[in-house]
């Protein structure tokens, strides 16, 4: 009863892939029309050939004697003018259908990164990087790949094999009956294997994804693989995902491959029976040679392109399968929504209050169990406490990557879930311990987050940040392009960079997520002091585990297990002599 149920679900689901497809197809409808012009065309100036065949056979059957070479070259002559027509439509047909998948694919291609832009932030902390890659360029590049050809061959199928049963049925319908036997025994054949391959095509593809996402893995820890030696290990693990993908690739193909070789046999059994009954008609006098003749080839383009597409069921179900990932990526729940009356945060002094926050990434797990504090404007709050105590996690609550279960978090005292995520957002500017640069000049990654920054504008940040120097020494200076991420500096060089792109930043609010954890502490000291005069009546988030630095905080927040458990000066809470304190002392015992 349960396989049952799942068989009528993945059903339904692949009839919902295949009408989005073609809501896809829609948007090209006139070139679509054209196309289905040109293939009706060309099948069937390509189906009078055979008739035309048989008459010119049925001129010569009297003998060589009583040929009638004028009827020879003048059926000879329109099958030549009917055959170069039938192919310069295919070749029209061809390119129209390339040209058609290309702007499908395209279209799908940007319509799945437009969606990605809308997921939340907790969507990629539990999906592989390499896995959203494989569906947006493997599966959808197996899509267009499907459109531009196996789409082709299947109206061509129809319309061949259409009109050549009424070719048939017009020269001889007792022969026709021939095919009342092999036909169903080559559709219930198709339609039980293809039942049993679609899974296997649905495999194949999650096991590629996974695969590409352990390579992306392993690419991105190359240095800390090749540090602790682990080479070998990783070689193993890559051999056991690759094993499982080129299994599930071998049992998709192989069992699909199984489907043209089952017809193609039905189909050589039919010609078998067409000529043993087309014999006997003409020695019963029923037929000529020229219509068995005509029959017979009409016989071969009607099994012939039930054998193509037999053949192309594979592809079809590969096709489909990759067409159900990218469709089920693209029918993720989004970020939710603002609230209808959520207002535009505007002239923003940078108060930000916690309530009795509670949130856990699960449900069942909370990580920050009571949290409470008051931010004031233009103050420079640190937050400091053990590893896993909450303090990114905190990041992602006042940026709204996440929301709480419970209590509530104001921003100038307006809940920051009765504000818009854009304007939100706008209001901090912030640097990351994993720092990101995109393949761009030096200018162009720092006047990132602010359109239009001028050069001077940008060289002010850049000297705020101490960077200035080092992109003076760089080959084109500003105008340097940094690849891969910036993998032709530092990693503390990237750290600089990022700052300086914060500082730009036109923000009321700025936020510190380790950010200089890859500088030396005198350097990290100056970008502070930097900052504080760069950012007057600003307010600032700093995370930091190098308690050194800051010793000048307005307020310092102590967080353990979820809950500030200690916040005041550095001075107060060292006098205090509780978790701070014995923070501090570790570090500098």
């Amino acid at each position: 009863m349960e396989q049952t149920r799942q068989a009528g679900a993945k059903k339904r689901y692949s009839r919902r892939t295949l009408i989005r497809l073609g809501q896809y197809l829609m948007k090209e409808k006139w070139l679509l029309f054209v196309a289905i012009v040109c293939t009706f065309g060309s099948n069937l100036f390509a189906l009078v050939g055979p008739r035309l065949t048989g008459f010119a056979i049925g001129a010569i059957e009297g003998g060589i004697g009583a040929v009638i070479f004028e009827r020879v070259f003048y059926y000879a002559g329109w099958m030549a003018v009917f055959y170069v027509a039938s192919a310069l439509m295919s070749y029209g047909l061809q390119v129209l259908m390339i040209t058609i998948s290309r702007r499908v694919v395209y279209r799908m291609r940007q319509d799945l990164f437009e969606k990605l832009l809308t997921l939340p932030v907790g969507y990629f902390d539990i999906h592989q990087t390499g896995d959203i890659i494989s569906r947006i360029s493997y599966d959808i590049d197996t899509v267009n790949a499907s459109l531009s050809n196996d789409l082709v061959q299947l109206l061509t199928t129809v319309i061949t094999v259409g009109g050549a049963l009424l070719m048939m049925l017009a020269i001889s319908p007792q022969l026709v009956l021939v095919f009342a036997f092999t036909v169903p025994l080559s559709m219930f054949m198709t339609k039980y294997i293809t039942g049993k391959t679609r899974p296997l095509f649905r495999a194949r593809s999650a096991k590629l994804g996974e695969l590409n996402g352990f390579v992306e893995e392993m690419i991105t820890g190359q240095k800390t693989l090749k540090a602790y030696g682990r080479e070998d290990y990783t070689i193993g693990r890559c051999d056991e995902k690759n094993e499982v993908a080129a299994e599930a690739f071998y049992r998709a193909e192989y069992y699909g491959s199984i489907v043209g070789p089952c017809v193609n046999f039905v189909n050589n059994l039919s010609l078998s029976l067409t000529g043993v009954f087309g014999a006997l008609l003409y020695l019963a006098g029923s037929m000529t040679i020229g219509d068995i003749s005509s029959f017979v080839l009409y016989s071969r383009k009607f099994s012939g392109p039930i054998n193509e597409a037999a053949n192309i069921v594979s592809e079809l179900q590969s096709a489909l399968a990759a067409a159900e990932r990218v469709f089920s990526l693209m029918d993720e729940l989004p970020e939710r929504a603002d609230e209808p009356d959520a207002v535009s945060l505007k002239e923003v002094a940078g108060e930000v209050a916690l309530s009795h926050v509670r949130f856990g990434y699960l449900p069942e797990k909370t990580i920050i169990h009571d949290l409470s504090f008051t931010a004031q404007p233009g103050k420079l709050i640190a937050i400091v406490g053990h590893t896993g105590a909450g303090k990114t996690t905190l990041i992602n609550l006042l940026m709204r990557f996440y929301d709480p279960q419970g209590g509530e978090i104001l921003v100038d005292r307006h809940p920051i879930r009765s504000v818009t995520r854009e304007s939100l957002r706008k209001s901090y500017a912030m640097v990351l311990q994993d720092t990101w640069l995109f393949t761009g000049t030096v200018y162009e990654n720092l006047s990132y987050g602010k359109e239009g920054a001028t050069r001077g504008e940008v060289e002010k940040a850049a000297k705020a940040a101490y960077i200035h120097s080092f992109i003076m020494r760089l080959p084109n200076g500003y105008d340097t392009v940094l690849t891969d991420e910036g993998a032709n500096i530092s990693k503390g060089q990237k750290q600089l960079l990022t700052i300086a792109r914060a500082m730009l930043l036109d923000a009321p609010m700025l936020i510190l997520d380790e950010a200089t954890s890859n500088v030396d502490t005198r350097t990290e000291i100056r970008i502070q002091k930097a900052m504080r005069n760069l950012m007057q009546d600003k307010t600032c988030f700093v995370i930091a585990h190098r308690l050194s630095t800051i010793r000048n905080a307005d307020l310092i927040l102590v967080v353990n297990e979820g809950e500030v458990v200690e916040q005041g000066t550095h001075r107060a809470l060292m006098d205090k002599g509780g978790v701070y304190r014995k923070l501090y002392d570790a570090q500098f015992e």
